[in-house]
């Protein structure tokens, strides 16, 4: 598609990112007998042919949730993981006309999906990836921690600009309290690589949006200003992150509802 380029670059050894458009980002991890492909994203391009130029091994395709610059990508592949929470949400993006129209272009159709469950584990030889839920941005978010080389992807769960203002989001206490749960990561791994990233981000930025998380539940909002996106105007939240820390990006912003914020 014109003017919706796939850039990939290797980001570490046997670990690619695959950025569409600046849109989404999608990732490919290689292990000794299998490989995974992370996120499909828009679908613009036809991402099975990209991937097969960089490795010939069996492939597994997992979504992090079900927002369409994540699954639409889906067509170019024969099946797909995600978990069975997002199952209704991504199904009402795949009936979507526009889409209906691409599959039609393309000669495509969109494939099924397979459950993924908190606790399984996608063994690629040499490197595993352990999934773990994390609901909030959507009911059936996941994130997967590369163990071997301790690094967390994170769909849009965890980025440098969250969206919690979309219809399904949890509240803001109800996200606080889903993190809680998930901290224990920040041990386990050094790197997030996250759905709309050019590039890796410390592990401290778990911390850091979990932090800015706690500041809106506690009203700490005085800094906040409007944010206007294609569903109406919310708020935004600024966040800190560790100055000696490497991140991708500077500024970081946490999106969501007023309304929103508990219980």
């Amino acid at each position: 598609m014109e003017g919706k380029e796939l850039f990939i670059r290797e980001v570490l050894p046997g670990i690619f990112l695959m950025d569409e458009a600046h849109e989404a980002t999608g990732y490919l991890v290689i292990g000794r007998d299998r490989a995974c492909v992370i996120d499909t994203m828009n679908g613009y391009n036809d991402l099975y042919q990209a991937v097969r130029k960089l490795t010939d091994k069996p492939l597994t395709v997992v979504n992090t949730h079900g927002h369409p610059d994540h699954i639409f990508g889906n067509m170019y592949f024969q099946e797909a993981f995600l978990h069975p929470a997002d199952r209704e949400l991504a199904g009402s993006f795949a009936e979507d006309p526009g889409f209906l129209a691409m599959l039609k272009d393309h000669h495509a159709s969109f494939p099924p999906f397979r459950d993924i469950l908190p606790g399984d584990i996608i063994d690629l030889g040499g490197r595993t990836l352990e999934v773990f839920p994390l609901p909030g941005h959507t009911a059936g978010s996941i994130l997967l921690l590369l163990r071997e080389d301790r690094v967390l992807f994170t769909g849009d769960s965890i980025n440098h600009h969250l969206w919690m203002q979309l219809d399904g989001c949890l509240t803001m206490k109800q996200f606080l309290n889903e993190l809680d749960k998930v901290m224990f990561l920040q041990d386990q791994a050094d790197i997030i690589l996250h759905g709309h990233a050019h590039g890796t981000d410390d592990i401290s930025l778990l911390r850091c949006m979990r932090d800015g998380v706690q500041e809106i539940c506690e009203g700490k909002t005085g800094l906040d200003t409007p944010y206007q996106w294609f569903g109406g105007t919310d708020l935004q939240h600024p966040f800190r992150c560790d100055p000696e820390k490497h991140y991708q990006q500077d500024d970081h912003v946490i999106c969501y509802r007023a309304c929103n914020v508990g219980p």
